[in-house]
Order: C-alpha cells, then structure tokens, then sequence
C-alpha cells in the first residue's frame, strides 16, 4: 500500500447516495453510521491541543450542516490486514480513528449520537504511518506538533528528510527548519507550543549557539512583547524601540478574532491609536486568513 503521495486516496473527500446508501466516490465503500461511544482516540495522534475555542469553527460548522466528511476508523479487534474493509458495524467492538480525530470530538461535544465513517483494516506500522501523514497535511498543528511528528516519521520509518519532504509535498527546507527546532531548550520548545512565542521568533532565536543566550532572549521577548523584527535587531546588538505595550481589556476581542481567523492575534495600543497583529506562523497560514478576511471560497 503506497502511504505517500497515495494518501489523498486514503482520506475521503466526497460522497454520493446509492440506492439510500451514502458511499465514498473514490472507492465506492460504503459510510457507516458509528455510536460516538464506539469510538476511541488514536494514542498515535500527533496533534495535543484540542482546545474548545480552537475548535468552535468547526463545531458551529458540523451544528449547521452536520459532518460532511466521513471519519477512518479501524477496528481494534482487526488492526492486521492489507484491504479488509467493513460493511456493517459491530457494535460490541471499540473502533480507533486514523482520520478525523477533530470531527469525533465536536461531535462529543455536541452530543451527536453517531458519526458518519469507513472501517478499514491497516497493520500498525501503516496505522501510525497514515494518522501521522493525516494529521500533518490537514490540521494546524502548531509549530512544536509539526517538528515532532516529522520526526517521528524519520525514527519509526528510516525516512530521510528528503523523503518526509516528498511525501508532504513540501521543500525540503521547510522540513529541515522545522526539525531544528527540537534543539531548542524545553522551556522555548514549550514557548512554543503554547503559542507564547511564534515559530519566526524561534528561529531568530536559533541564530545563537549559546543555549544560555537563548534563554535570556527567550525573556526579553516575553517580558517585553518583541516583535521579530525587535527580536532579530536585539540579538544583532541593534537598538530596539520599546515594545508596544498590550492591554488586557482587549482579551475578549482578540479571543473572538482568534476564533474568527484561526490565528494568533494581539491587540494593542499605540500612541493613540490601536494595533491589530495577527500571527500566520508561514506562507499557508498567511494564505488562509487572507482568505477568509476576503471571505474567499
């Protein structure tokens, strides 16, 4: 079974009715409606934030119009086996997601009954293989999720950097960088994956080879709320305008607007007037909240 540019085939995209059947169209195999209590989340899921506020888009989404894209799932009673696919559920039997761990958990949380899905049967070294893929080609994993997994993919599949690159259709540069930041101390790796620093700011922060130096910019920034910019000029030696200073009477509307864009945001005040950052961590996060500030399809 080829696992990597064959994954598109693996993750269902669109459905048609059959007879008062809901089948996939790529393959034809038919969705089944699964018990949500059914269901267990993969141990193997790279992704760890599953924040409320982080998901209320697609909750309000699957609250409108239901879930429009089956979940993968595997029985945990056949995870061996190279195409056995299932056509009715069992319901005595718990079912682990390979696609879609996002969906099963809005649907929990909007109490859905059911979910829509296709049983399929992979050996465990595809199991992980394919939710690792999964996961990194379609949900925003923050920078540190993305650096882990990338590198999980190399450790568990002797794949090189090349071959990670290739099989996420991405420069191979892009996958070097984001694997350099596992050699950042734990306390900006963890920075990092709460959202306190962005993955730009870590890179600057790479330009030192001192890890104590690394440490003490790490301090600067957050204490005075360093832009890159400022970061990038202080580790240079160059002067630094005072930072702007933010006000937490804006929390309210920077939460609404991180909800809105699926960003980071930062509200500020500035002499009289007021600053909005909105953080894009790279070209595709730019790409999308320009798209949905334009209201793009």
């Amino acid at each position: 079974m080829s696992l990597g540019r064959g994954l598109g085939s693996l993750i269902p995209t669109k459905t048609i009715k059959q007879e008062n059947t809901e089948v996939l169209v790529e393959t034809g195999e038919m969705v089944l409606q699964v018990l949500v209590d059914q269901i267990e989340a993969n141990p193997d899921q790279p992704r760890k934030d599953f924040s409320r506020l982080a998901m209320e888009e697609l909750i309000n989404s699957i609250r409108e119009r239901g879930i429009i894209q089956p979940l993968i799932l595997v029985s945990k009673e056949t995870l061996y086996g190279d195409s056995a696919r299932q056509t009715e559920i069992n319901e005595n039997i718990k079912y682990q997601i390979i696609a879609g761990e996002r969906r099963w958990r809005a649907a929990k949380i909007l109490e859905l009954k059911t979910v829509p899905a296709i049983v399929r049967s992979f050996s465990n070294n595809e199991k992980l293989e394919i939710s690792l893929l999964e996961n990194i080609q379609r949900q925003d994993l923050n920078p540190m999720e993305r650096a882990w997994a990338y590198q999980r993919l190399i450790d568990e599949f002797n794949l090189t950097q090349e071959q990670v690159s290739e099989r996420l259709g991405k420069a191979r540069a892009t996958v070097a960088n984001t694997l350099r930041l596992l050699i950042l101390p734990e306390i900006i790796q963890s920075a990092i994956a709460e959202g306190r620093i962005t993955e730009s700011h870590a890179k600057a922060l790479l330009s030192l080879d001192d890890e104590e130096k690394q440490k003490m910019f790490l301090k600067r920034i957050l204490g005075l709320g360093l832009t890159v910019r400022e970061t990038e000029k202080a580790i240079m030696g160059k002067k630094t305008k005072p930072a702007t200073q933010f006000q937490s009477e804006f929390l309210e509307q920077e939460k609404l607007l991180a909800v809105a864009l699926e960003a980071k945001i930062s509200i500020a005040k500035q002499n009289k007037s007021i600053k909005i950052i909105i953080e894009a961590g790279d070209e595709q996060g730019l790409e999308k909240i320009i798209k949905k500030i334009t209201k793009q399809v």
